[in-house]
C-alpha cells in the first residue's frame, strides 16, 4: 500500500498533503489496516525503516500506525534474520571473524539484551544488524524481544513525527523530538559502556 502510494506520486509528479494523504488511507477502511504490516516488513527489505514508520503514521495516524509499525518491524527483523540464517545453513555461528565469534556466548545467554542495545545505539542501521543476526546462533525469540524493547521508543518517535507531519508544533511531534534525543543519549551511553568494559566470560567455551 505504501509502495502503491509512492509510486503514485512518482508518476503522477504530484505531492498531496498529509491530510489528503491520511484521506487515502482512510478510503481503503480495513483493507489498509490488514496489509499494512506485511506491506511495511515486505518494503523493509529496500527501504530504511524510519521511513516507513513516518509514513504509517502519516496513513493511520499515531495511536493506530505505531502498533502497525511495530508488527512490521518485528516481522521484517525476523524474515531478514531468516534469509541469512538460511544461507548460512549449518555454518551459522562460524562464519563471522574470530572477534565477532567472541561474542557467541554472550548472544546465547542474552541474546535479547544485545539486540535491545543495537535498537537503542544511534546510527547503527537495523539491517545489516538483522541479517548479521542470521549468521550467528542468536534465537528467534531473542530477536523479537530485543527489537521489541529497545526499538519502541524509536518506532514510536518516527511513527508520531508522520502522525505530526501537518503539525509539527503539536504534542506528540514534540514528545517524539524529546524522546529521540533521550534514546539517543542512552545509546551513546550504551556504546561508551561497551567500549570501556571488557566481556572476558563471553569468548566461547566460557562459563
Amino acid at each position: 500500500m505504501i509502495g502503491v502510494l509512492l509510486g503514485a506520486l512518482a508518476l503522477t509528479d504530484s505531492f498531496p498533503g498529509p491530510d489528503d494523504i491520511r484521506h487515502r488511507g482512510d478510503e481503503l477502511g480495513t483493507f489498509a489496516v490488514l496489509i499494512a504490516v506485511p506491506a511495511f516488513a515486505l518494503l523493509n527489505f529496500v527501504i530504511a525503516w524510519p521511513v516507513l514508520a513516518g509514513a504509517s503514521g502519516l496513513l493511520f495516524g499515531t495511536a493506530a500506525g505505531t502498533p502497525l509499525s511495530m508488527g512490521g518491524i518485528l516481522v521484517a527483523a525476523l524474515a531478514q534474520m531468516a534469509v541469512s540464517r538460511h544461507l548460512a545453513g549449518e555454518h551459522a555461528g562460524r562464519l563471522l571473524p574470530s572477534r565477532v565469534r567472541a561474542f557467541e556466548g554472550f548472544l546465547q545467554r542474552r541474546g535479547a539484551v544485545a539486540v535491545m542495545e543495537s535498537r537503542i545505539v544511534p546510527a547503527l542501521p537495523w539491517g545489516p544488524v538483522n541479517y548479521l543476526a542470521g549468521l550467528t546462533t542468536l534465537r528467534f525469540r531473542d530477536m523479537a524481544l530485543g527489537t521489541l524493547v529497545g526499538g519502541a521508543p524509536k518506532v514510536f518517535a518516527y511513527t508520531a513525527l508522520g502522525g505530526s507531519l501537518s503539525n509539527l508544533h503539536a504534542p506528540e511531534a514534540k514528545v517524539a523530538v524529546g524522546l529521540m534525543v533521550v534514546v539517543g543519549l542512552a545509546g551513546l551511553m550504551v556504546v561508551r559502556r561497551e567500549l570501556g568494559t571488557a566481556r572476558p566470560g563471553d569468548a566461547p567455551g566460557a562459563a
